[in-house]
């Protein structure tokens, strides 16, 4: 069977348990309906709101009176993995259940290794976190030290590093869960940063790595066919939100480095999916990344919608 990696965008999950719990049930018909279509299904996902709201939930409870220690960003990062995990693996095992398919689902707590020499730490630039007006941004900065930074335009986040994956410590256990037709959620969040010690032990740190760039790095490493990385919109477009806008049905490698380098991708938005798209195909022999909607990805993939990067 074909290996398809797919990257989950933030439209296909909550801001809040509740809103995410609904959302997942629909998320989970795509998925489904992918597996169903003959492919080895492997889920990444994001964490940008959840592991934010992890975090200032945990602070301010450490910080007003509730004597609960305060909680280091990498374990916010695993504990957003768990419940955006075990919202899929629910959704997705009930459609399973409900369309009498007989397969498993799996939540895999994968730590990625990043470079503590990585320049991302010195240029924080992933937003994480819920939406502010610039007030609020400022009195939190003033507040907590974190850095805020206006978001394609929605609004003002805080920004974290985001370093590049090097190696999925998990690696193995996913290849044989696929192996076995296990449906797998891994890398979420982009997984959980963590640095190599003299010593070979791993120690997290305070970071988000972007979804996509691991997506990236899992379908390379499991030699995956496609890589498919679900968004917003059914096209990417050069000139958006200009009266010149064109949706993409195809870019050749050549073709998107150019439009890389006139600027049309924003970043935050949609720069770093079609740099984890590059990185893909440029990497593999034959494989081909895709990019589309949640609502479209089964027409995306019988070439009806969806902008395709090959070489």
């Amino acid at each position: 069977m074909k290996k398809l990696v797919i990257a989950l965008g933030g439209n296909a999950l909550g801001k809040t348990p509740e809103e995410q719990l609904e959302l997942v049930k629909h998320t989970a018909t795509t998925i489904v309906d992918l597996a169903e279509d003959g492919y080895n299904v492997i889920v990444g996902h994001g964490n940008g709101p959840q592991v934010g709201m992890i975090n200032l939930g945990m602070e301010f409870a450490a910080n007003n009176g509730a004597n609960t220690p305060a909680m280091p960003f990498a374990e916010c990062g695993a504990m957003s993995q768990g419940y955006i995990g075990y919202h899929l693996q629910q959704s997705i095992g009930a459609e399973l259940k409900r369309r009498n398919i007989k397969k498993d689902v799996v939540t895999i707590v994968t730590q990625v290794v990043v470079d503590e020499k990585d320049e991302a730490f010195k240029n924080l630039s992933k937003p994480v976190g819920m939406f502010y007006s610039k007030e609020e941004a400022d009195k939190i900065s003033k507040e907590k030290g974190f850095t805020f930074v206006e978001d394609a335009g929605r609004g003002y986040r805080r920004v974290v590093a985001s370093p590049m994956p090097k190696r999925i410590v998990e690696l193995d256990t996913v290849k044989n869960l696929v192996e076995s037709g296990t449906i797998v959620i891994t890398v979420g969040g982009g997984g959980i940063p963590v640095v190599e010690a003299e010593n070979e032990s791993l120690r997290g740190v305070a970071a988000v790595i972007d979804k996509d760039k691991s997506s990236a790095r899992l379908a390379k490493d499991l030699d995956a066919e496609m890589l498919l990385i679900l968004t917003a919109v059914d096209k990417v477009s050069i000139n958006f939100n200009k009266p010149s806008q064109k949706e993409l049905d195809s870019m050749t490698i050549d073709e998107a480095e150019k439009y890389l380098k006139e600027g049309h991708f924003a970043k935050g938005s949609m720069l770093p999916k079609v740099e984890a798209c590059l990185d893909f195909v440029k990497s593999v022999s034959n494989g081909k990344a895709l990019i589309t909607s949640l609502e479209k990805a089964k027409e995306a993939l019988h070439g009806k919608t969806g902008t395709i990067i090959e070489k």
